[in-house]
C-alpha cells in the first residue's frame, strides 16, 4: 500500500482532469471516461470506469442531478444539494486524488464540483461474474447448491446469510501496489482468538507485491511461508456452509476478490480429510463415509509401498496371503513399472483437466485401452501393477482436499524410491521420517497433526466418529476460542 503524502483535490476542475489524464490515462484508455454536466451555472464532472459500473444506476443518478436545474435556484449550497440528490446508500466524501483514483479503478463513480476541494464517491459497482452454483470439487448428495464466486461482495453476503450474528465481522483491506486487490478477513468477534486475528492482519499488511494475479494462492504463500513443503497449511473451500461452520468454531476466514475459494485458518492435517457430505447424513452414515474415506487416503499413501515391500521380500507375507505379488515374469523391473504407471495416472489427470468436455469420453476410452489391457498384453506391465496403482489412484481421488492428495502422491513416490534403494529398512525409515516431518509442521503456530500430536482424546474421537450436532457442544481447542461452548447464550 502507498505510504507517501496524498495529493489533495483541487478546487479547479481543470487541474483535477489533468491529474486523471496523467495518472490513469483518462482520454487514452477507452474504459475510463468523464461526463461533464452544468448544474446551477456550476460545472460538475463525473468520472467512471466502464465494465465495473452499473450503467442503469448511473443514469438514474444523472437524471436526479439534471433535475436540480429545474427544482433549485440557489447555487450557494450546491454541494449539499448534490449530495442529497445522490440517491444511493453508499456516498462517501473524498479529499485526496490518490484515494479518488483507488475508488475509480475499483468501480465507484466520482463527482467533482467546481470550486470544491472534495468529491463524492458513489458505489455503483457491478463486477462481471457468474451466479452462485455448486462447486465441482465439493459436491454433496444432499445440501445447498450455492457456492462462492469471484465477487467478494456476493461471497460476504452468502456468509452473512448463514450467520446473522451482530458480532460477525468483515474487515476489508487492499493488498498489491498495482492490483490493489480487495481482501476480507471474516471472524466472529467474541469467538475467534484476538491474537490469531491480529497475527493474520499483521501478515497481510506486511505483504509487498505488485499484484495478486493468482489471488488466494499468493496470499497463502505470504501468510504461512510454506516453501517447498507440499502439504497444505491452509484449507480452501468454495462452500459457504463449510466456511460458516468454521467461523462458528473460531476459525478466521480470508476472502480474496476474483477468487471463488476462501482460505480457512488455522488448519491441521485432519481438517483436509473432512467433507461436507459427512455432515449432510446421519451420524452413523457420516461415520461410515468418513472411515471409507480414511481407508482411501491410507491406500493412496501406503498401498503401493507396502505391496512393493512384499514383492521384494515375500517371506513377510503370511502363508494365506502368499498369492500377493506378481505371478508372471517380466523384463521390466517392478519399480520401473510402478513409476511409469503412477506417473501415467498423473498424465491422465492433467489431460482430463485440459481436454474439452466433448472429447473427455473419447480420451478416457483411449487411456483405458492403452494403459489397460494392451499394456499388459505387450508385457509393459504385469496385471497386479495396474490393479494396485488403480486402487491407489482411486484413493487419491477420494481425498477431499486436492492439495493433500497431490502431497500424498509425492510422498508415495518417495517411499517407492527408498524401498527400491534400501528394501524393508528403507520403508520403515521412510515412514518414520514422514511422521516426524508432519509432526514438525506448524501452521500459524498450530501443530499440524493435532489432535493426534499433541494428543487430545476428546478431539481425536470427534475425528474418528462423526458425532451428532447436539452432542458436540465444545469448540475445538486448537483455535483457542474465547467462547468454548457452542450453544451458550
Amino acid at each position: 500500500m502507498k505510504t507517501e503524502n496524498r495529493t489533495p483535490i483541487s478546487s479547479k476542475l481543470s487541474e483535477n482532469e489533468q491529474f486523471f489524464k496523467n495518472a490513469i490515462g483518462v482520454g487514452t484508455s477507452f474504459d475510463l471516461g468523464v461526463r461533464k454536466l452544468h448544474i446551477l451555472k456550476t460545472d460538475v464532472h463525473l468520472y467512471y470506469c466502464n465494465g465495473l459500473c452499473d450503467t442503469q444506476y448511473i443514469i438514474e443518478l444523472l437524471e436526479m442531478l439534471v433535475q436540480v436545474n429545474d427544482r433549485e435556484r440557489q447555487s450557494v449550497k450546491l454541494p449539499e444539494i448534490i449530495e442529497n440528490r445522490l440517491v444511493h446508500q453508499q456516498v462517501n466524501p473524498v479529499k485526496s486524488l490518490d484515494e479518488a483514483v483507488d475508488f475509480l479503478l475499483t468501480g465507484l463513480i466520482l463527482l467533482f464540483i467546481d470550486g470544491e476541494a472534495k468529491a463524492f464517491a458513489v458505489d455503483v459497482r457491478s463486477y462481471p461474474g457468474r451466479s452462485p452454483e455448486e462447486p465441482d470439487t465439493e459436491k454433496v448428495v444432499r445440501g445447498a447448491r450455492d457456492g462462492y464466486v469471484e465477487n467478494i461482495i456476493i461471497n460476504t453476503a452468502l456468509t452473512r446469510r448463514r450467520i446473522r450474528d451482530e458480532r460477525l465481522r468483515f474487515e476489508m483491506m487492499q493488498v498489491g501496489e498495482r492490483s490493489k486487490t480487495d481482501i476480507c478477513i471474516a471472524y466472529i468477534q467474541d469467538v475467534a482468538n484476538p491474537g490469531l486475528v491480529e497475527l493474520i492482519k499483521k501478515e497481510l499488511n506486511e505483504i509487498k507485491i505488485d499484484g495478486l494475479t493468482m489471488a488466494d494462492k499468493t496470499i497463502e504463500e505470504f501468510l504461512v511461508k510454506q516453501g517447498y513443503n507440499p502439504y497444505p497449511l491452509v484449507r480452501y473451500t468454495e462452500r459457504p456452509d463449510v466456511a460458516a461452520t468454521h467461523l462458528l468454531e473460531g476459525h478466521v476466514i480470508i476472502m480474496v476478490d476474483t477468487s471463488p475459494s476462501v482460505i480457512i485458518t488455522p488448519t491441521t492435517y485432519f481438517h483436509h480429510v473432512q467433507h461436507a457430505e459427512e455432515y449432510r447424513q446421519s451420524p452413523a452414515v457420516g461415520t461410515f463415509v468418513r472411515w471409507v474415506r480414511f481407508l482411501g487416503i491410507f491406500a493412496s499413501l501406503f498401498l503401493l509401498p507396502l505391496w512393493f515391500v512384499f514383492v521384494l521380500d515375500p517371506s513377510l507375507l503370511p502363508e494365506k496371503l502368499s498369492y500377493i505379488g506378481p505371478n508372471e515374469k517380466t523384463n521390466i523391473p517392478i519399480f520401473v513399472q510402478l513409476l511409469i504407471a503412477d506417473i501415467g495416472i498423473e498424465f491422465l489427470r492433467m489431460a482430463a483437466i485440459h481436454t474439452p468436455t466433448p472429447l473427455s469420453t473419447a480420451m478416457g476410452l483411449i487411456a483405458a485401452a492403452l494403459i489397460g489391457q494392451i499394456a499388459i498384453d505387450v508385457g509393459l506391465f504385469v496385471p497386479e501393477v495396474i490393479l494396485y496403482v488403480s486402487v491407489a489412484a482411486i484413493g487419491s481421488f477420494a481425498t477431499p482436499s486436492y492439495e493433500l492428495s497431490i502431497a500424498n502422491k509425492i510422498f508415495r513416490l518417495l517411499f517407492l524410491v527408498v524401498i527400491a534403494l534400501f528394501g524393508v529398512p528403507g520403508f520403515m525409515i521412510g515412514v518414520t521420517v514422514f511422521l516426524l516431518f508432519l509432526a514438525n509442521i506448524r501452521s500459524l503456530n498450530t501443530p499440524y497433526l493435532w489432535p493426534f500430536i499433541p494428543f487430545d482424546p476428546g478431539a481425536f474421537m470427534q475425528i474418528i466418529v462423526r458425532r451428532s450436532v447436539a452432542g458436540s457442544s465444545i469448540r475445538p481447542s486448537i483455535v483457542h476460542p474465547q467462547n468454548k461452548q457452542k450453544q451458550s447464550t
